[in-house]
């Protein structure tokens, strides 16, 4: 390169041209054909890389390759060509200029240093992908790992930008760094926190992407699409989104629903009120149409025995209802209600399944239902809830039972007529 280089001088002197101006002439020639040169080795690269690599992955049927191509590692690669070619040509070129050449070099470190980094996130992108593709890695929050060797990776090449441009070791820029701790914890603090959460949500898997989470505070209701260093992404079921930092879920309380998506079955607890006038005891003429109800026909004839033995036995005067045991139509009603949901295709028996009566309050005598449906996709689960007590409101009369409402205007115009009427006979 240099004897090119002295030729072209003399042929620049031989052609007329001052020897002040041969240097600059020469310089500006040689960095014009290094680039040119560069250039030219950088198409011939990404023709390859494109035409005849990529091509070549693209026809195998394994999945790496892909994503090398996807994330664009060789592209980046080849991007180290001209920036070597132009550093190992850069001395000849400023041989005339020995005071500029150490800038120069800087220079071409400092990009060097920037395309690695590019070579390096495109690594870390590409393993990302493969992770949280990965059956074993979908639940974790692999983002936040990466995004913390991101910001690892940057804070190492702004060390080493500043060692190449300072000329002094990276081990001084450390040290210097580590007398600014208070400083870096105050600016990376949610990051940092973030990073703990993010390690203990992992390590008691709390929250997994595609759970179903609720926080209030946050009002936050719905399904995890994301979880990074930083924050939860939650897509409430209204469609907005949510996103909580992650150190709030181990700060604060949320519930979880992935326990019942992955039992299978989602609780039914909801609450007939019995109107307390209604409630009373079963008379013969009341026990013979309960016969007829196939779903307690057995119970209605073992129960009348059992009551008619007692009876009997401790010599109790039947001419009155309230003597010796008797059985009340809310009782049969809860009987009924359980024998209903014993035979309900869509209700779980291997679950908690119970029918019972809560203490009464000012809405009446609560006769509770308490079950879990054979599926968890929400609108099947309510379709199953509203058709059983669509069922047990219908129901509830031929108990001579009265469900509690609270008055409305039709129920107070009707006791003024009422009451009209009977005033006026």
């Amino acid at each position: 390169m240099r004897d090119l280089q002295h030729y072209f001088e003399i042929f620049l002197i031989r052609s007329g041209v001052g020897r002040q101006f041969v240097p600059y002439i020469a310089i500006f020639s040689n960095l014009v054909i290094i680039v040119l040169l560069a250039f030219l080795f950088m198409y011939i690269a990404k023709w390859i890389t494109k035409n005849l690599i990529h091509s070549f992955f693209k026809r195998t049927s394994t999945k790496w390759d892909d994503i090398i191509i996807e994330f664009k590692l060789l592209s980046n690669l080849v991007q180290l060509i001209p920036v070597l070619i132009v550093k190992s040509l850069t001395p000849a070129v400023f041989v005339n200029f020995p005071e500029a050449l150490p800038g120069v070099i800087i220079l071409l470190d400092l990009i060097i240093i920037l395309v690695i980094t590019k070579v390096i996130l495109s690594v870390l992108k590409a393993l990302e992908f493969i992770l949280s593709s990965s059956p074993l890695f979908k639940s974790k929050p692999i983002a936040s790992y990466f995004q913390l060797a991101r910001i690892v990776i940057y804070i190492a090449v702004g060390i080493l930008m500043l060692s190449t441009l300072m000329g002094k070791s990276p081990v001084y820029f450390l040290s210097a760094f580590g007398a600014m701790t208070a400083i870096v914890l105050l600016i990376f603090k949610d990051t940092i926190l973030g990073l703990v959460a993010s390690v203990q949500i992992s390590a008691n898997d709390m929250v997994r992407v595609g759970d179903w989470v609720e926080m209030p505070k946050f009002n936050a209701d719905g399904s995890v699409i994301a979880m990074n260093l930083n924050t939860v992404k939650i897509s409430n079921w209204d469609k907005t989104v949510t996103s909580v930092p992650t150190y709030y879920f181990i700060t604060d309380s949320f519930k979880n629903w992935r326990g019942m998506q992955e039992s299978g079955g989602r609780r039914i607890k909801r609450a007939l009120h019995i109107n307390i006038r209604s409630i009373k005891f079963v008379n013969p003429e009341m026990r013979e149409r309960f016969k007829k109800y196939y779903l307690i026909k057995d119970f209605i004839e073992r129960r009348e025995e059992e009551i008619a033995t007692f009876n009997r036995e401790h010599d109790v005067d039947t001419s009155e209802l309230i003597n010796g045991r008797r059985m009340t139509n809310i009782g049969v009603f809860r009987h009924y209600t359980q024998a209903f949901l014993n035979h309900h295709k869509n209700i779980r028996k291997d679950m908690t399944l119970m029918v019972r009566q809560l203490p009464p309050d000012d809405r009446g005598v609560p006769i509770e239902v308490y079950c879990f449906t054979a599926t968890v996709v929400w609108a099947e689960y309510e379709g199953i809830q509203s058709d059983i007590f669509d069922h047990l409101f219908a129901a509830a009369k031929h108990f001579e039972l009265e469900i509690f409402q609270a008055p409305s205007g039709s129920d107070i115009v009707l006791a003024g007529e009422n009451i009209r009427r009977n005033l006026e006979g």
